[in-house]
């Protein structure tokens, strides 16, 4: 047996060798799959009632998918459509559309599951389609890689972003690999949901988004907005390819103020990579990942009526892959760029985006681009988060300090050199 493998891999009609001379770019192609599949298997998917039944389904029916009603007045919180009613209707639709789908996490079942984003799923689907794990993240995620390989599609959830370390080697070393490892012979339709969490201290609260996105075969997402969330999870459960797909604790409830049609009851998807301007500006670019998109908006609203500045806020989205055309394009009109998120500013992808946004748009740059991201310290009580995760004001001292002077603006934060060498020395 040994022998006759050994023929079939040497034969470079049967094993063809890779010529990494001839097509330098030929592993990354092999790094993805992405294709797009309605389903695994054709049969009909195990449900437990008809999806027009599910009782959060008819609710949903009834909310407003925009953040104001008819008369522009803001909708109250029982009313509104939110983001996890955006992953909520993505991934029940799945769940009845692909009969290989599967959930599993700690508490995956009960309650709702993390922060009622999986309500009305319960009653809908029998346990062996979504059910509670041990409170173990490598068997969580290692037994996604293993039914992924297999030929289901899974979304296993790691409830709070500190945990992939908990799952590491699944994480980092194996879920991102097999594809190409396997010549794209093994597909990974594998989707980690992990939140980003609020109010519940040093162990449970930190963005890793900037880790995920550094090890090559993960795609990365991070949606702030209810549109975007349905949209992103639809392409997410639709692709073939291992996805983490950060959500923010913080803004579970908040609803759609960017999309003007508000949130779409059918199916549509939103493709990765590509960055959302959500105010169009001409003096300053802000880019954001995740829930600093907010404090971003505010931020822009002070620039314009107190110090008359435009800003252009756009929100990532994605990670990995990321289109830098329409940041470059908005930098070549501003001429300035801020980048801000809810990840510890020491390492955080945003340093990687602002070099390359310098060496894309270098000619047009007033300024060097400037990262705001959380201090380099553990998460402190939940009364004392506004010290930690990027505020408002934050970035007004920011831009006041480093990119261009705001007439009377007086900063409380210190960004500037001998501070920065100051707390590099100290390791914070």
């Amino acid at each position: 047996m040994i022998t006759h493998i050994l023929k079939l891999v040497v034969n470079d009609n049967i094993s063809p060798r890779l010529g990494l001379t001839r097509d330098p770019d030929r592993i990354g192609k092999m790094m993805f799959s992405s294709c797009s599949e309605d389903r695994m298997e054709d049969r009909k998917p195990e449900v437990l009632m008809p999806l027009e039944e599910n009782p959060r389904v008819k609710s949903l029916k009834n909310k407003e998918r925009l953040y104001k009603d008819k008369e522009g007045k803001p909708v109250s919180k029982a009313k509104l459509y939110q983001l996890r009613d955006g992953i909520f209707e993505a991934v029940i639709d799945r769940f009845y559309k692909d009969p290989t789908l599967a959930a599993w996490g700690e508490e995956n079942r009960d309650w709702g599951g993390a922060f009622a984003v999986y309500r009305g799923l319960t009653e809908a689907l029998p346990y062996h389609r979504r059910f509670n794990s041990p409170i173990s993240e490598g068997a969580i995620v290692g037994t996604a890689i293993g039914y992924g390989m297999c030929g289901g599609r899974v979304i296993a959830e790691i409830m709070y972003c500190d945990f992939p370390g908990r799952s590491g080697d699944e994480v980092f070393n194996q879920l991102p690999k097999w594809q190409a490892m396997s010549g794209n012979i093994i597909r990974m339709p594998v989707v980690i949901r992990v939140s980003v969490g609020s109010k519940y201290g040093a162990q449970h609260l930190q963005d890793w988004s900037s880790i995920t996105a550094h090890i090559p075969g993960l795609k990365v997402v991070f949606p702030a907005t209810p549109y975007d969330a349905k949209g992103l999870m639809n392409t997410a459960l639709q692709g073939t390819d291992p996805v983490i797909f950060f959500e923010s604790q913080r803004i579970y409830d908040i609803g759609e103020m960017f999309h003007e049609a508000g949130v779409p009851e059918g199916y549509y998807e939103i493709p990765f990579g590509e960055p959302d301007i959500k105010r169009a500006g001409n003096d300053i670019t802000i880019l954001t990942i995740g829930a600093t998109l907010y404090p971003a908006m505010k931020a822009a609203e002070i620039l314009q009526q107190r110090y008359g500045m435009s800003a252009e806020v756009i929100d990532a989205r994605t990670l990995v892959p990321f289109n830098y055309e329409p940041v470059t394009q908005s930098v070549k009109k501003t001429g300035r760029i801020l980048l801000t998120s809810d990840a510890s500013s020491r390492g955080s992808f945003l340093k990687e985006m602002a070099q390359s946004i310098t060496e894309m748009a270098f000619d047009y740059l007033d300024a060097p681009p400037f990262v705001v991201g959380s201090r380099n310290r553990i998460i402190p009580a939940h009364e004392m988060e506004q010290y930690f995760f990027p505020q408002p004001d934050w970035i007004l001292d920011a831009i006041h300090e480093k990119i261009v002077p705001l007439k009377g603006h007086k900063s409380k934060i210190d960004f500037s050199a001998a501070k920065s060498i100051e707390l590099n020395k100290e390791g914070v």
